[in-house]
């Protein structure tokens, strides 16, 4: 299988895909996209543990692990990481880590991170933004394991929003503005991923542990929302966990190897 990298370029078939389906993606091509929240249950899965009033407080996705903020309108949503090392076998494998707005209950995601991905054995390590689900959109700078990434989405209004992507390591910085029409701006998200093609959930790379500081939702610790802690899992099998929450703002998130 070809190394299935972010790309800009997008087919008419491929849009049709998007419009229609939601979080799958159409495979012919290069085509890997981060996607809204699929959340599963199976044998061995909790799908969700809710509070009195319903609130949601753990959830299993076969794509996400991370914090969700939801139960009220968002605006901004900011986390530092360091970028973790991709440890690889001779399986083609994918990972994101990302800050975004929207995905949990609807199909639209504004998000900006990095990846670390598995091609014949070989980590590759990248940065992007998605407007999901517009096709997503590499930036071309070097990325290495244990550099130091700053990330911000914003909603400005009048469906613009301002996507910020920094790496303090190398000393590169992008600001990127885009439009949405009526975005819902229900949710708030810390991630780590499992990117998807038209089949679904792509295999998850090893990628160790990723921590995430400095979580925060319009400008407040995220857990103050008393965010929605997803595991990611597939068939009964534990993919990635994220600790608790520490100060309400930092956690880690750890790939659990496959059974």
């Amino acid at each position: 299988m070809s190394i299935a990298r972010r790309t800009t370029a997008v087919s008419a078939s491929l849009l049709a895909v998007l419009a229609g389906v939601g979080p799958a993606v159409a495979a012919g091509g290069p085509a890997v996209v981060d996607a809204p929240l699929d959340t599963v249950s199976g044998p061995g899965i909790s799908a969700h543990r809710t509070a009195p009033h319903g609130r949601i407080l753990n959830s299993t996705s076969s794509n996400w692990s991370g914090y969700a903020a939801t139960g009220s309108t968002f605006n901004s949503v900011s986390a530092s990481w360091v970028e973790p090392t991709g440890n690889c076998s001779s399986t083609d494998t994918y990972s994101s880590f990302w800050v975004g707005l929207d995905g949990d209950g609807s199909n639209s995601v504004e998000q900006t991170g990095t990846e670390v991905d598995c091609s014949g054995g070989s980590p590759q390590y990248y940065s992007w933004y998605e407007m999901y689900p517009s096709a997503p959109v590499n930036f071309s700078d070097t990325v290495e394991p244990g550099d130091h990434f700053n990330a911000s989405v914003t909603y400005n209004g009048n469906g613009a929003f301002t996507l910020v992507l920094s790496d303090t390591t190398r000393g590169w910085s992008h600001t990127v503005n885009k439009t949405l029409s009526n975005p819902s701006l229900a949710s708030a998200e810390v991630i780590a991923e499992a990117p998807s093609d038209s089949s679904g959930p792509l295999p998850l790379t090893d990628f160790g542990t990723v921590n995430f500081t400095n979580a925060e939702a319009n400008g407040q610790a995220i857990g103050t929302y008393n965010p929605d802690n997803i595991t990611m899992a597939s068939g009964g099998t534990t993919l990635a966990t994220a600790s608790s929450l520490s100060n309400g703002t930092d956690f880690s998130d750890t790939w659990k190897a496959s059974s």
